[in-house]
C-alpha cells in the first residue's frame, strides 16, 4: 500500500461507539483530487474527522504514508497532513498572519520560534491566498469567506503532503470558490499534494474531483470516477430529489416546472431559449417548446421546465410531422415567443411555425439578442 498517502482498511466510523458506517475503503495517492459528496448528516464530515484523528474509528485502521497514524506523533503528523476543517476556532489575541504562523509550528523547536525563512513561507501563504491585506487584523474580526482563506493559507505554509478539508468552500463567493480550487489544483500538479476533501457544490466537485466518493445510509454507496455516475438519474437518487431536477450535462438544478396547460409557446434553440424558459419559470407560467434537437442547449432545460416538449432527432432536419405536432400545441397557447434570428436548413420548419402563428394572429413577441427578456409578463 505504499502507492497511497493514506488509506484505511476496514474503517467504521460513528460516535460513542455506535456505528455510523461500516467498512470503509479509502485509497488516495500524491496528485489526486479525492471528493466525498452525498446528502446533509450522512456522515462526510465523520469520516473525514476519523481519518485525521479527531474522531477515534469504530473499527479498522487508518494509514499515512503506510504507518499506522493512530501510532504516530502528532508533529510526525502535522509535517506530512494539514487539516481544514468547518469547526469555528477563536483563538484568542491572534492576527490573521498569527494564525497562519502555526503552520509552521511542526518543523520550529520547542519555544515555537520561526526563523526568517519560516516567515517568508507565512507571507508567501497569504499572498497565495489573496489574504495578505488583512494579515494585520485580528482573526475573529474577520469575515467566515476571509477565515476561510487564512485557514487555508496555514494548511499551504504547512507543506503538507495531504490536504484534509471539509467543505472548504461553504463561506466562499463565487470568486474566491474558483482560486481556492485552483490553488489546489496548482498544489497537486506542482507538488504532487494528495487532497482529500467534501463538497456540496455538485458542480465544482465534478470539475474538481480526480475520484468521488458517494456517502449515503450506513456505506460507501459509490466509489470511482466521476464520470461513472455523475448522472441526472443517480444524482436523484443520492440526493432524493422530490422538487426541481438536477441536470448532469450542466451540473446544475432546476426548479419545478410550472403546473398547468402551456399558456405560451416558444421557438427556441441554440441556447437562446434558456433564459425565456427560466423567466417563465419563476413567473409561474407554464410553457411549451419546440421543435428542438434532442443535442441542443435548449433541450436540456425545456426538459426540467416545460409543461411539453416538442423534440426532433440530433443532427436530422425538423420533420413534418414533428412541426404539425407543434402547431397543434402552439394553437392552443395564448402567445408565442420566438427566440430564433435566423433559421437554418435544420430547423427550417420553425421559421413555418412562426409565419403560422402570425397568420393565425397569435399575440407574437420576438427576441433580440439585445433585447433582454422583457416580455410581457410581469
Amino acid at each position: 500500500m505504499k502507492e497511497y498517502s493514506i488509506y484505511t482498511e476496514h474503517m467504521t466510523v460513528g460516535y460513542d461507539g455506535k456505528p455510523l458506517i461500516r467498512d470503509i475503503e479509502i485509497r488516495l495517492k500524491k496528485g489526486e483530487i479525492l471528493t466525498l459528496i452525498g446528502p446533509n448528516g450522512a456522515g462526510k464530515s465523520t469520516i473525514l474527522k476519523s481519518m485525521i484523528r479527531q474522531l477515534k474509528p469504530v473499527a479498522g485502521t487508518v494509514y499515512l504514508d503506510g504507518e499506522m497514524m493512530h501510532k504516530m506523533s502528532g508533529k510526525e503528523v502535522a509535517r506530512r497532513l494539514a487539516v481544514v476543517m468547518t469547526d469555528r476556532i477563536r483563538p484568542e489575541m491572534m492576527t490573521c498572519e498569527d494564525l497562519v504562523a502555526t503552520g509552521r509550528y511542526p518543523y520550529t523547536g520547542a519555544l515555537g520560534i520561526l526563523s526568517a525563512e519560516d516567515h517568508k513561507k507565512v507571507l508567501d501563504a497569504m499572498k497565495t491566498v489573496h489574504a495578505l491585506e488583512f494579515k494585520d487584523r485580528d482573526f475573529t474580526a474577520v469575515s467566515d469567506g476571509q477565515r476561510q482563506r487564512v485557514l487555508l493559507a496555514r494548511a499551504i505554509c504547512q507543506e503538507p503532503e495531504i490536504i484534509v478539508l471539509d467543505e472548504p468552500t461553504s463561506f466562499l463567493d463565487i470568486k474566491h470558490k474558483l482560486e481556492l480550487l485552483s490553488i489546489l489544483k496548482r498544489m497537486v500538479k506542482e507538488r504532487q499534494t494528495a487532497v482529500l476533501m467534501s463538497l456540496h457544490e455538485l458542480d465544482l466537485a465534478q470539475k474538481v474531483s480526480d475520484c468521488v466518493i458517494c456517502v449515503k445510509g450506513d456505506h460507501i454507496q459509490k466509489y470511482g470516477d466521476p464520470e461513472e455516475f455523475f448522472s441526472s438519474d443517480y444524482i436523484h437518487e443520492l440526493y432524493d430529489i422530490q422538487s426541481g431536477s438536477y441536470n448532469a450535462a450542466f451540473g446544475c438544478v432546476e426548479m419545478e416546472r410550472p403546473g398547468g396547460e402551456p399558456k405560451v409557446f416558444v421557438i427556441g434553440g441554440n441556447g437562446m431559449g434558456i433564459p425565456v424558459y427560466r423567466r417563465l419559470q419563476r413567473k409561474g407560467i407554464p410553457f411549451a417548446a419546440g421543435v428542438l434537437h434532442k443535442n441542443d442547449m435548449d433541450y436540456q432545460v425545456a426538459e426540467a421546465l416545460a409543461a411539453e416538449v416538442i423534440w426532433e432527432e440530433p443532427f436530422e432536419p425538423v420533420s413534418r410531422e414533428k412541426a404539425e405536432k407543434a402547431a397543434e400545441v402552439m394553437k392552443k397557447c395564448e402567445r408565442v415567443i420566438c427566440t430564433q434570428e435566423k433559421f437554418g436548413t435544420m430547423n427550417a420548419r420553425n421559421r413555418e411555425l412562426l409565419t403560422l402563428a402570425e397568420e393565425m394572429g397569435k399575440n407574437v413577441e420576438r427576441m433580440q439578442k439585445t433585447s433582454g427578456i422583457g416580455f410581457g409578463y410581469h
